[in-house]
């Protein structure tokens, strides 16, 4: 294999044994013209992903693989900046342990589209979502090629990372990226701050609900994380007045939904205290002081007349 691999791969994992295996096959099975290398960081996990990995040496196309375990576990970001540090090749690509490819010509597309256009540095493409809910988990692509800004983006993230292939301009990332609790949408940004963006409405990967960091958090988990990952690239684009006044629309809405919630309790609280004090002096005995009163009254006026 060459030293200067056209493309990277990045898997990252961990505790993924029951998925690592699709992972890698949909990886070993491109039929791609140039030389990838394929860096998978295995983030210290207890199971059997070393063993599944292990499983496919007498693959083909194994000798492309750089299988790298970490002693200690360092965390997703920390993980995948990591990996991102190993890549040689000038384009990256990028799936996650639990998620995996299914058309062979995957790399072939996009990396061919950045070849011919360098004007783009980011490309990604329609999403196969697995998942057991009703519900649409993803962002629902439209059915023909696009071009996007970081204008675009910044409204809002639509770019699912399984289907994303960039070409590596970044030569070291920001510091606070590893802080992040997300970390796709503040890479998508970074990315698409040095050229355009291209959708394929091919469905060329498969997203899997259910078993990632993201999808198993509960609501006010995801907003918080969002929040927190927005406050950072707020920081980051302050000088881009489109880009910063995008990324603190987003912010605020999430901050309106954390706060909804406290604030309809406040109004039920405030409705309650209205209700006990209408239902007070409306009650029977009070409504019989009242008439009461009344009829005094009349009494007085037919006695003074």
């Amino acid at each position: 294999m060459s030293q200067n691999p056209l493309v990277s791969v990045i898997i990252i994992t961990y505790n993924q044994e029951n998925y690592i295996g699709q992972a890698i096959n949909g990886v070993l099975m491109q039929n791609f013209s140039e030389n990838i290398e394929v860096i998978i960081a295995d983030d210290n996990s207890p199971d059997n992903t070393e063993e599944v990995i292990k499983s496919f040496s007498d693959h083909p196309n194994f000798g492309c693989i750089k299988y790298f375990k970490h002693r200690e576990n360092m965390g997703m970001m920390p993980n995948f900046i990591w990996a991102y540090n190993q890549c040689k090749g000038k384009y990256i690509a990028l799936c996650e342990g639990d998620d995996y490819w299914i058309d062979s010509l995957k790399l072939q597309k996009q990396v061919d589209f950045l070849e011919r256009n360098p004007e783009y540095s980011l490309t990604f493409h329609k999403i196969k979502e697995l998942t057991t809910q009703e519900e649409k988990f993803t962002f629902t692509n439209p059915d023909e090629e696009k071009t996007y800004t970081i204008s675009d983006l910044s409204k809002e993230n639509f770019i699912i990372t399984v289907s994303v292939v960039f070409k590596k301009n970044i030569a070291t990332m920001p510091d606070w990226l590893q802080y992040s609790p997300i970390g796709d949408y503040p890479l998508h940004l970074l990315n698409a701050s040095y050229g355009l963006i291209k959708y394929f409405p091919d469905e060329m990967a498969v997203y899997r609900v259910g078993s990632g960091t993201w999808s198993t958090q509960n609501t006010v988990d995801q907003i918080i994380n969002t929040m927190f990952s927005l406050r950072f690239l707020l920081q980051h684009f302050k000088n881009d007045k489109d880009i910063f006044d995008h990324l603190k629309i987003q912010y605020t809405n999430f901050q309106k939904t954390l706060l909804r919630p406290f604030e309809e309790r406040k109004s039920l609280e405030m409705k309650v205290k209205d209700y006990n004090y209408l239902e007070s002096i409306t009650s029977f005995s009070s409504l019989l002081k009242m008439a009461k009163i009344k009829i005094v009254k009349k009494l007085k006026n037919r006695n003074s007349n």
